[in-house]
């Protein structure tokens, strides 16, 4: 008998303790011994410096987790336990993982450990866990954001990581290191420099082509995703990601400028996807599927061979990403990655809209 338990919660809270850990950990780099007992953060006082907006990001960023374990946890446990045992696995997990990356911190010239960090992931994933009972079976399982989904998109197990695609896709237009669309640049990972040198005119047009193909790319992705009652949905996702983007810019430039991203080069680029995707959008699925594999690799290929632009290189001089570390870890990371997991879904991917 087939397995009918869902599986997108699961892939939610699959993905959201990958990035936690990410972010916790980012940047990778310098790992080495303190010195430092293992433990001793656990027992020491309150830190000198912290913040309210220190302790407010360090809980919610593991409510979601809390949550997303829930909904995730809840159909899996068996019908005689008590909605409670899968508050309490959710908690434990929240909790537990807080404890295993703040002390990989000790190792992290980067980081410091903190117990008021553990403390407060710990009181985010109860926060979340509770809410989970409450809302989750509603949100995820039969509830109203469900019927939305079925309303309007396919489902099964592909489509649910395609869904997720979608949504890291949203994640990496909060990257303010990229240019618009720009994701899949390795140079930065490898230690590459620009194999190309910068002149206004190539870059406006490398930018155009660029942020074309991504759209087209993005938009026909979202496409194979949608039932026909939901036709829109992709451009509503290009809007959702350029007010993504808008306000990675405003954070950047304290509130100033959340246009940056608007530039001739990328305006250019984003009318032409547009375009090519309502043309490309009437193909068949597998056609659909083709092209925009073809449009992900011939973006990616130019983010790696675009000069820098030595605007955005100064600006990002200035820039300190401070209290948004652990975020902007993630939002990097996604960027880097995107392409790469949205090409094997394209080719795994495989039926027809209704």
């Amino acid at each position: 008998m087939p397995d009918t338990r869902p599986l997108f919660p699961f892939y939610l809270a699959v993905a959201w303790t990958l990035l936690a850990i990410y972010g916790s950990l980012y940047p990778f780099s310098g790992w080495s011994d303190s010195g430092a007992g293992i433990g001793d953060f656990l027992v020491v006082g309150w830190p000198r410096y912290t913040t309210v907006f220190d302790l407010t990001a360090n809980v919610a960023a593991y409510v979601p987790l809390g949550f997303l374990w829930v909904a995730a946890l809840r159909p899996r446990l068996p019908s005689h336990l008590p909605l409670v045992a899968a508050v309490l696995g959710a908690t434990l997990i929240g909790t537990s993982l807080s404890l295993v990356t703040e002390t990989l911190q000790n190792f992290l010239p980067s980081r410091v450990p903190s117990n008021l960090d553990l403390a407060c992931n710990a009181l985010g994933s109860v926060l979340g866990a509770l809410a989970g009972a409450r809302w989750s079976q509603s949100l995820l399982d039969g509830g109203h954001l469900h019927a939305l989904r079925t309303r309007f998109l396919l489902r099964g197990a592909l489509a649910d990581a395609g869904l997720l695609l979608l949504l890291l896709w949203l994640l990496t237009q909060f990257n303010p290191e990229t240019l618009l669309f720009g994701n899949g640049g390795l140079r930065e990972l490898i230690g590459l420099p620009a194999p190309l040198l910068y002149s206004a005119q190539a870059f406006t047009r490398i930018e155009a082509v660029v942020v074309a193909a991504h759209t087209l790319a993005a938009t026909l992705l979202a496409g194979l995703l949608v039932r026909r009652a939901a036709r829109l949905l992709p451009f509503a996702l290009v809007l959702a990601a350029l007010a993504g983007k808008s306000f990675a810019f405003m954070l950047l430039m304290d509130g100033r400028n959340g246009l940056a991203w608007a530039t001739p080069g990328s305006l250019v680029g984003l009318a032409a996807g547009l375009l090519l995707w309502i043309t490309a959008g009437r193909l068949p699925a597998a056609a659909r599927r083709v092209t925009a594999a073809l449009a992900l690799l011939l973006a990616t290929v130019l983010v790696n061979l675009a000069p820098d632009n030595p605007y955005l290189t100064h600006t990002y001089q200035a820039w300190d990403p401070g209290h948004f570390i652990n975020f902007h870890g993630l939002t990097k990371l996604a960027s880097t990655l995107w392409p790469f997991l949205a090409l094997p879904w394209l080719f795994l991917f495989r039926t027809g809209r209704t």
